[in-house]
This record gives structure tokens, C-alpha cells and sequence, in this order.
């Protein structure tokens, strides 16, 4: 299995700077995350728990965006 770049305890501006062609996961789960304040310090699994969003399907889908 190939290693995860992205894990839950990454805040979101964190992956979204290091890993710009997650943007589109993002949208497509329907997090605005950029413009979100709370992106600067809230961890991927913190966000998505608010969002009502499986944290681990996000992971999923945002390390196969990246390769």
C-alpha cells in the first residue's frame, strides 16, 4: 500500500498549501476550507467531524488526489 502523504492530525490551510490539487477534494465535499478561519489551526479531522464528514474517506480521497 502506498504511504498516506495527508493524515487527519494535518490542518487544513497545512495540506492545502503543500498539496494545491487537493482543492478540488475539498469542493467536491463541500468544505470552502480557505476561506475558512479556522482552517489555519483546526486539524483535516476536527473539520470534517463539524461537517458531519466520514474523516477517513476524506484522507482517502485527498491522498489519491495527490498520487
Amino acid at each position: 500500500m502506498a504511504e498516506q502523504k495527508i493524515t487527519k492530525d494535518m490542518s487544513i490551510i497545512e495540506i492545502v498549501q503543500n498539496y494545491p490539487e487537493t482543492l478540488t477534494v475539498f469542493q467536491q465535499y463541500g468544505l470552502g476550507c480557505i476561506g475558512c478561519a479556522a482552517a489555519r489551526f483546526e486539524n483535516l479531522e476536527a473539520g470534517a467531524k463539524v461537517h458531519g464528514i466520514n474523516a477517513d474517506q476524506l484522507v482517502k480521497d485527498l491522498n489519491k488526489a495527490v498520487g
